[in-house]
């Protein structure tokens, strides 16, 4: 059992499977956004609004994540929040109007938030309690499920299934799969009373606001990497480079393979050198993987470069998840890293398009200048923190 207990062993089991769950619940409408766009007639700009605003609302959610463990525990926090999920998932499709599916994947992306922070916490407890970690793999699966839940709906547009009865068995699926998590999950996550009880509730508040600010900027450092060189990849090859846009779609794949790769073979290297260790390293590959791809003008120097990033990237989000579970204020220390990663996604986007839309700079050095910064930033914030 690896140093788990056979209920353990089960939750552990529980949590991989609603991981991969939650990577494939947003996989499963994403592909299938301009069959949305037609059917409401609407511009690909008010999709791109509705996209933002909703990701808006998971800042919202990450505010709200923290009361709502501490009171009700994570695995109830877990399973009504899969449950809202399987409600909302199949109501993109029966949206009438843009402003109800606004609100729709705004519910969804608050759900998405509670269910992300409490299943994080309960993998770093129980890979705590492991011989040796597990959270890469973890986050190894939410990445599978991500790549599953986009072939599924690739597979069902191309052949003209209804988005309607596709994501109807899709909330079915999810529905059945709590009938599996929910019953293994741990029943309790917290700290003895004796560890907390002699800790001033001055001190309490003040770490927690601490936490807060100094996790806040370390997801906002460590999203960029990861979601600018995943986005803007294929711009770096079709705008800079002139490729076509079948080639340019393989900057994706190089990416993304990089980031798998990297999630299932890092909880090995965590356990030989360290998660702190680990991270610090992770974000110089992260940088000079990102300084390849975007300073060499080759084709194949961009796919190298991406892979190596990826390979950087992979590890950096499950470290930080694993930090903020460990800290003595995990509820403020998630909030504060989803919180930063939500706010990062709204202002991000809007930089390096800005940035690569003028004449001043290509595709490629608005991908530096905004990813670079971030994965030294982590590097910087990581080495005190986590230290300390």
């Amino acid at each position: 059992m690896n140093g788990l207990n056979p209920t353990e062993h089960r939750a552990l089991k529980a949590i991989a499977v609603q991981f991969f769950v939650n990577g494939a619940v947003v996989a499963s409408y994403v592909p299938r956004l301009p069959g949305i766009r037609d059917r409401l007639d609407v511009t690909l700009g008010t999709i791109g609004l509705i996209i933002a605003i909703a990701t808006g609302f998971g800042v919202v959610g990450s505010i709200v994540q923290g009361p709502i463990v501490e009171r009700y525990g994570t695995r109830n926090a877990m399973i009504y929040g899969a449950m809202c999920l399987v409600v909302l998932l199949p109501l993109v499709a029966f949206s009438p109007t843009w402003w109800v599916l606004l609100l729709v994947l705004g519910a969804l992306s608050i759900g998405d938030v509670i269910v992300d922070v409490s299943m994080n916490v309960q993998g770093s407890v129980l890979s705590a309690r492991r011989n040796s970690p597990v959270m890469n793999r973890l986050h190894g699966m939410w990445s599978l499920g991500t790549v599953v839940g986009a072939v599924v709906a690739s597979i069902m547009a191309s052949l003209g299934v209804d988005l309607r009865a596709h994501l109807v068995g899709a909330a079915l699926v999810l529905a059945a799969t709590l009938l599996y998590v929910g019953p293994g999950l741990l029943t309790t996550d917290s700290p003895p009373e004796d560890d907390v009880a002699d800790t001033p509730a001055a001190n309490t508040r003040s770490a927690g606001r601490t936490a807060v600010v100094a996790f806040a900027a370390l997801g906002g450092a460590a999203i960029l990497p990861e979601m600018i060189n995943s986005d803007w990849a294929a711009f770096r090859l079709t705008d800079d480079l002139g490729a076509s846009a079948g080639l340019a779609a393989v900057a994706y794949v190089a990416f993304t393979s990089g980031m798998v790769t990297g999630r299932f073979s890092g909880d090995a290297i965590v356990e030989r050198i360290g998660s702190s260790t680990v991270l610090r390293r992770a974000t110089m590959l992260a940088a000079i993987g990102t300084l390849i791809a975007t300073v060499i003008p080759a084709t194949a120097a961009v796919f190298v470069g991406l892979f190596i990033a990826g390979l950087g990237v992979s590890v950096m989000f499950p470290q930080l998840y694993d930090a903020a579970a460990q800290h003595p204020q995990p509820a403020s220390a998630l909030g504060g890293l989803t919180a930063g990663t939500r706010v990062m996604l709204l202002i991000a986007p809007l930089a390096v398009g800005f940035m690569a839309d003028t004449d001043a700079m290509t595709v490629g050095a608005a991908i530096a200048v905004t990813t670079i910064p971030g994965a030294l930033l982590v590097w910087v914030l990581s080495a005190r923190l986590l230290r300390r």
